[in-house]
């Protein structure tokens, strides 16, 4: 199994390191399907559907649905599920970023979702995103952009000049956040947009890109994501919530025997609520579904007959903050993957939904194990019950454990990912599907 997981690992971290934004990470996981016979679907065409195809879609640059019709069943025989989002917390440049602040240039910059934001000073940062542009001639272009390369700052204030840093002082998020960009002094500097452009024609040479329009871009730690611990029984990495459940997900779908009915939506927007066109709580999972089946009662009775895994890190239980963990319901790096449950419904697990899983894993001879907060702490939440609530699909959370989640750089437990596949691989393999009644 060893063997196995490192060879897993080594195809994770290559999709991490590739995957800076929820657009990047959206064209890696295409770019993997299509060279695994994936056929590209546009939602502006009509499609026509073979049984035994395999078959993706994009939406926007930032979701993916993908799904094989399979050989041994019918549509009405449902489907096998699984859920996750491209997104993670950061921050992302505002529309007028150059902020000058001389002898220094600065970018302003917004907070997405929820990241730590102490984590954020004094790393080598960089940008990456989606740019749109005119091609001169009336016409939209766009481009994906990776500057890969160091490129800002957030240095912190001197303890010396701030004597209380330590004794938990807030963070401005207007005052402290923007990045140092450039210096002025004795130096010319191009317009920001200019810069962007000079970088689209590094990556696209013969583009037919003119003039900047809009982006989307976010600042991101470029560092490598590699081992840790004396037997490199750890994974430290950027954004490992969520793209190391997407990359489970992919990797699945593409390795599965073809003969079942199976269905894989990646999600953006999930850590800012998931209201979006591309988000949980739009049209996205539904519209593609009406096109497989578009006859309402037979899309019921499909929906019913299938089950949904929704896949998100989970926290791991902290040795230096024990009290925060619930005594009983502990998670450990290297453990296999955790259910999580809660009460009120922030997770959309029950009883059945929970066994379900767990014969699953059983199947793949994997251990789980259970996850729920301390009574009384806010839980999080995730793309499951929303979808349970929009379809009507019976439905799981389950996650990998992590430390440090909405960091700049989390962690987890090595065999993880790879523990976390078995059992995916064996739930899309499966030729017993739970009936619901």
């Amino acid at each position: 199994m060893k063997e196995l997981t490192e060879r897993y690992n080594s195809d994770l971290f290559q999709y991490l390191d590739a995957s800076p934004t929820a657009f990047h990470a959206v064209e890696e996981l295409a770019s993997m399907l299509s060279a695994r016979g994936f056929i590209e679907l546009h939602e502006t065409e009509p499609w026509k559907l073979l049984k035994g195809k395999r078959y993706f879609v994009t939406r926007e640059n930032c979701s993916l649905i993908s799904f094989i019709l399979g050989n041994e069943d019918k549509p009405s025989d449902g489907f096998r599920i699984i859920g996750s989002h491209a997104d993670s917390p950061g921050l992302q440049l505002k529309p007028k970023s150059m902020v000058i602040n001389d002898p220094y240039l600065q970018l302003g910059v917004e907070i997405y979702g929820g990241p730590l934001l102490n984590t954020w000073f004094d790393r080598d940062l960089s940008l990456a995103g989606r740019v749109s542009c005119s091609d001169g001639q009336g016409n939209l272009v766009e481009h994906l952009i990776n500057f890969q390369r160091p490129l800002l700052s957030i240095p912190s204030l001197a303890i010396h000049l701030d004597r209380e840093a330590n004794e938990g002082r807030a963070i401005d998020k207007q005052k402290a956040l923007p990045p140092v960009f450039a210096q002025t002094l004795d130096v010319n500097i191009p317009e920001f947009n200019q810069i962007i452009m000079a970088q689209i024609q590094q990556q696209n040479p013969g583009s037919v890109a003119e003039k900047v329009l809009a982006f989307d871009l976010f600042c991101y730690d470029p560092q490598k994501a590699t081992y840790l611990g004396i037997n490199d029984e750890f994974i430290a990495s950027g954004r490992l919530d969520n793209l190391l459940s997407c990359h489970v997900a992919a990797t699945a779908m593409a390795n599965c025997n073809g003969k079942h009915n199976n269905f894989f939506i990646c999600t953006n927007h999930e850590e800012n609520g998931s209201t979006s066109t591309t988000g949980a709580q739009g049209s996205f999972a539904q519209d593609i579904l009406s096109r497989i089946i578009p006859e309402p009662e037979s899309q019921q009775i499909s929906i019913r007959n299938s089950f949904f895994i929704s896949i998100d890190n989970a926290h791991a239980s902290h040795p230096n903050f024990k009290e925060t963990a619930e005594p009983d319901h502990c998670t450990v790096l290297n453990g296999g993957p955790a259910i999580k449950i809660n009460a009120n419904q922030r997770y959309a697990t029950n009883s059945r939904s929970a066994a379900v899983f767990k014969l699953l894993a059983q199947k793949a001879d994997i251990e789980v194990q259970e996850f729920v907060m301390p009574t009384g702490k806010p839980c999080g939440s995730t793309i499951g019950p929303m979808t349970a609530a929009k379809l009507g699909v019976q439905t799981i959370d389950i996650g990998v454990p992590t430390f440090a989640m909405h960091s700049i750089r989390e962690m987890t437990g090595a065999s993880d990912p790879y523990k976390l596949l078995r059992v995916i691989q064996t739930f899309v393999d499966s030729p017993h599907m739970q009936k619901s009644k």
